[in-house]
């Protein structure tokens, strides 16, 4: 197999794409921080590193332990594992690569990343099991993911304060909603294989409206990022451009109509995190 295919089977395999939904919010508060913590050069790298780490190390985990549900599952059996491109020994190599290099990175940022590296990657790993017991699962995924803004707040200033917290919940809410919205997709597989989830439990129609509650939480978190931050016009013009597409996202789907989760999903939550770190570094940089 070429290195290129092997690239793009594994890139596949861990929805590499998908690193826009983390990243843009670690570097937001990479931004916010350097107003008293101005990064090095090497800081960056090594925060970068240790989010390709833990992200790609949870996403190879969570491939290998679900992977007998994604043979199973019509939406999922086109991956990688179960089609049979890598074997199970491989992704195993995988998650242990990605791993160490995380821990890795987090020694060289400072000695309490450090020490926190293991109680992360059990955290990111803990997730995939969620489905198996707990239609909360959502606020899992949430949470392995929203901890990007305070670990590089920590990573950066060795400390933390209330700006990465609440920018930590928002992006918790902001996943857990658009997860809830995904998972709308399994509904009948979920039911049928005794998995759980918040459509599962409560139905379509249910958790769509605690979609909208949860991302409306978001955007009140963001809004306090920016009061306490002293963000001004750019971060205030930008927020509502990520309002009108917040709304628009609920819009998209509707519990007869599921059509159009893939662009609600990808494209449109894509274009929220990378805009809110646009917006966020635009203002630092220009108002200080």
């Amino acid at each position: 197999m070429s290195v290129y295919k092997s690239i793009r089977i594994y890139g596949e395999m861990i929805k590499f794409s998908h690193t826009v939904f983390a990243l843009p919010f670690a570097l937001s508060s990479v931004a916010l921080a350097s107003r008293e913590h101005l990064p090095a050069f090497e800081q960056i790298f090594w925060i970068l590193m240790a989010m390709v780490g833990a992200r790609s190390a949870a996403m190879g985990f969570n491939r290998l332990v679900d992977h007998s549900f994604d043979a199973l599952n019509p939406r999922t059996q086109s991956r990688a594992l179960p089609r049979g491109f890598v074997s199970k020994k491989e992704v195993g190599l995988f998650i242990v690569f990605f791993s160490l290099l995380f821990i890795f990175s987090a020694y060289r940022l400072n000695r309490l990343c450090f020490l926190l590296s293991p109680v992360v990657l059990f955290l990111v790993f803990f997730y995939s099991y969620t489905k198996r017991f707990t239609w909360t699962s959502h606020f899992f995924l949430g949470a392995a993911i929203g901890i990007a803004p305070s670990a590089a707040w920590l990573a950066l200033t060795g400390s933390l304060d209330r700006i990465p917290l609440l920018l930590t919940l928002a992006v918790l809410t902001w996943i857990a909603g658009f997860d809830i919205l995904y998972a709308c997709q399994d509904y009948e597989f979920d039911i049928t294989h005794g998995l759980y989830s918040i459509p599962q439990r409560f139905g379509i129609s249910n958790a769509l409206f605690l979609a909208r509650v949860l991302h409306g939480v978001t955007f009140l978190c963001f809004f306090a990022v920016g009061l306490l931050s002293h963000r001004q016009l750019i971060y205030g013009i930008g927020l509502s451009v990520i309002a009108g597409l917040l709304i628009y996202e609920h819009w998209l789907i509707k519990p007869e109509d599921l059509s159009k989760i893939d662009l609600a999903f990808f494209k449109v939550n894509g274009m929220i995190s990378i805009l809110f770190f646009l917006i966020t570094l635009a203002d630092v940089v220009i108002y200080g």
